[in-house]
């Protein structure tokens, strides 16, 4: 961790101070929770109250943020400023350097690069390329003639079966695994035959994969996870599907098989999405949606199943109110009734109501 002035903070964001710029800066925090030498941010108005208690030694605001009585630092974009100063104070995760461990077992035929980190127990096997910078913790398992780009990381306990191509700056977290065989089956007599998955996966530059996901190789075609996009814990992509560049998938998301999802989309968590249609570009699907149906550019959707949001919000705030509207239904129609019939009572109505006895 290293300490910096407020105004070299603003100078390597490219934002302005607005107060003291020699305060000293040594680490980063929540509003709520940040206490002297802290640095916070505002991104969301409804907290600016919160500028008026926070312990801070400076905040990061926007350009039409309130005034405070705290020094602050101007930026175009608050919470990516903040994501740079958390980089230049505390840095990423660091990666021990081990070089090559002798417990681990490399197929003769594997071509590992410069600087890269094998850790006990990693099996590596034949024909498969590893380039420059890679750090491979213990127990993963790489298969034959998988790829696996400059500078990725690949956690303890992944699996990446055979012929899967991995880019460039790849994280694939603990526990996840890469290019099993899709969930295809043909059913014959009621009995479940298994289909032949021939198509592999492709995990272009920049991507992050969470914990515990699967991401299953394609029946015919790839499986491809876009550049630069990231997936939470527990994400299922079927066989086949598409993801494309800089989406967002948060944890427990289920895709099913041969989907295609354009660009800068954001999935909410637990939402499930069926197979074979076609998600624009920049949507969002709220948390818990059931996508059944193609959804068109820059939409946002909630639901299941799920329909356009604003829409979804009014549809859903009447289910609070639908056994009274029931029951004024109900009245109305036994009035409508003894206005057109008077002298016919409706047996149906009398029928549900309780009786005296």
């Amino acid at each position: 961790m290293q300490e910096r002035t407020l105004g070299e903070l603003a100078e390597h964001v490219g934002g302005h101070v607005y107060g003291d710029p020699n305060v000293i800066i040594k680490s980063a925090a929540t509003l709520r929770r940040a206490s002297e030498g802290d640095i916070s941010f505002l991104t969301n108005r409804k907290y600016a109250k919160q500028l008026r208690s926070t312990k801070a030694s400076a905040v990061i605001v926007g350009k039409e943020a309130p005034a405070a009585g705290i020094p602050l630092l101007i930026a175009e974009d608050p919470y990516y400023a903040f994501m740079r100063i958390m980089v230049l104070l505390h840095g990423h995760r660091k990666h021990k350097k081990t070089g090559i461990s002798s417990k681990a077992s490399i197929s003769d035929t594997a071509k590992i690069g410069t600087d890269c980190h094998i850790h006990d127990f990693v099996v590596v096997e034949d024909d498969t390329r590893i380039k420059d910078g890679c750090v491979i913790y213990p127990g993963a398992y790489i298969g034959q003639g998988v790829q696996i780009g400059s500078d990725s990381v690949v956690y303890p306990n992944v699996v990446i079966y055979a012929g899967c191509k991995i880019g460039n700056r790849v994280i694939i977290n603990a526990n996840s695994t890469i290019g099993e065989d899709g969930f295809g089956y043909a059913t014959h007599k009621g009995v479940h035959h298994k289909i032949p998955q021939t198509g592999s996966v492709v995990i272009e530059d920049d991507v992050e994969i969470g914990t515990c996901c699967g991401i299953e190789g394609g029946t015919l075609n790839d499986t491809v996870i876009g550049h630069g996009s990231k997936l939470g814990d527990a994400v299922t992509v079927g066989h086949g599907s598409r993801i494309g560049p800089h989406c967002l998938l948060v944890a427990q998301v289920g895709i099913a098989g041969s989907t295609t999802i354009g660009h800068h989309c954001v999935i909410g968590g637990q939402s499930g999405i069926v197979g074979h249609i076609n998600i624009g570009n920049n949507v969002t699907i709220a948390a818990q949606a059931g996508v059944i149906n193609n959804v068109p550019d820059n939409q946002v959707i909630l639901g299941a199943p799920a329909i356009e949001a604003n829409m979804g919000r009014r549809a859903y705030s009447m289910i609070q109110y639908l056994p009274e509207m029931r029951q004024s239904i109900r009245e109305l129609r036994g009035q409508l009734k003894q206005v057109t019939s008077p002298d016919e009572p409706d047996s149906k109505e009398s029928a549900e109501q309780p009786s005296d006895t």
